[in-house]
């Protein structure tokens, strides 16, 4: 298992949640948790997902997810979950 942390930020708007599902389903990436919220019109989404055991192009995926980002006017972030755990640990 090679979890990822994925992050999205921005204004909320239709449709936000549903591309990044079906770009991770179609990836074959398994959402393991998810936590949506939307604050005074931002919308805001944590995930933690799985890239499974086969070596899947992470900057590859990366890259895919930020130009999404830039496309449907939302911040996308993906990092490897001890990247991620060593930046946040208190």
């Amino acid at each position: 298992m090679r979890k990822v942390v994925i992050t999205v930020v921005g204004k909320d708007k239709v449709g936000i949640m549903a591309k990044v599902c079906t770009y991770l389903a179609d990836k074959n990436i398994n959402i393991l948790d998810i936590s949506q919220t939307i604050v005074s019109g931002y919308f805001n989404m944590m995930m933690i997902a799985d890239m499974g055991e086969e070596q899947k192009d992470f900057e590859k995926v990366k890259s895919d997810l930020d130009e999404m980002g830039q496309d449907i006017g939302v911040q996308i972030r993906l990092q490897r979950e001890e990247i991620f755990d060593m930046m946040h640990r208190v």
